[in-house]
């Protein structure tokens, strides 16, 4: 639905109990509503990326780490589980649909900036160029009210890269929804990010 007479249409009125079902739903259209999506659809893109990488005996370009968190939301998160070789992080996460977001609940969106600032523009450009290369959907989007693990890991100190990327979801912490061709997009985005090599300094990319 998109608005109040449509929900009236449904027959559903004010004041009328509303049970949520606690199992994912899968609609024909290809929506999917569940509980929590976020973070679980982010680590499921992630374990995704990875089984095609072996079952296609992919070896990424350099050495390619996957870290599941779990206290991101209390802003520490990535600080502390970094090795100091790490050059590159990329964040996984939700991408909030609403007004005067860039957002969509179709392909991947990248987020150049949030409430801690800017995001590295080489990262961003990097990513950019791989979605463009492989026929990716993607959007970019500032969200001014987010917080991520990628800057957890720079106030904690880490002299690394980030960027963040993340699926369309309806609404957050509670009963979320997003569409699968979101996360076929990141699915595809990370699989072709672990064969790419580091971003590396030159006169080029400085210009």
């Amino acid at each position: 639905i998109h608005n109040a007479d449509d929900l009236l249409n449904l027959g559903i009125q004010r004041g009328d109990f509303v049970a949520f079902d606690p199992n994912p739903e899968l609609s024909a259209s290809g929506y999917i509503a569940a509980r929590h999506l976020d973070n679980k659809a982010g680590a499921s893109a992630l374990l995704t990326a990875l089984k095609l990488l072996q079952e296609n005996n992919i070896t990424p370009e350099i050495d390619f780490f996957a870290i599941f968190t779990i206290t991101e939301e209390v802003g520490t998160g990535a600080g502390a589980s970094l090795a100091s070789n790490v050059a590159e992080f990329v964040g996984i996460d939700i991408g909030p649909v609403a007004t005067d977001q860039n957002a969509r609940e179709t392909g991947v969106t990248l987020c150049a900036q949030d409430t801690s600032g800017p995001f590295d523009y080489h990262m961003l450009n990097k990513l950019k160029g791989i979605c463009q290369s492989h026929g990716i959907e993607y959007q970019t989007d500032v969200f001014r009210y987010y917080y991520s693990d990628a800057n957890s890991a720079i106030k904690a100190g880490h002299d690394i890269r980030e960027a963040l990327i993340t699926f369309g979801t309806d609404a957050t912490h509670g009963y979320e929804r997003t569409h699968v061709s979101s996360l076929e997009a990141l699915v595809q985005l990370l699989y072709y990010y672990a064969q790419s090599d580091a971003v590396k300094h030159t006169k080029e990319t400085i210009e």
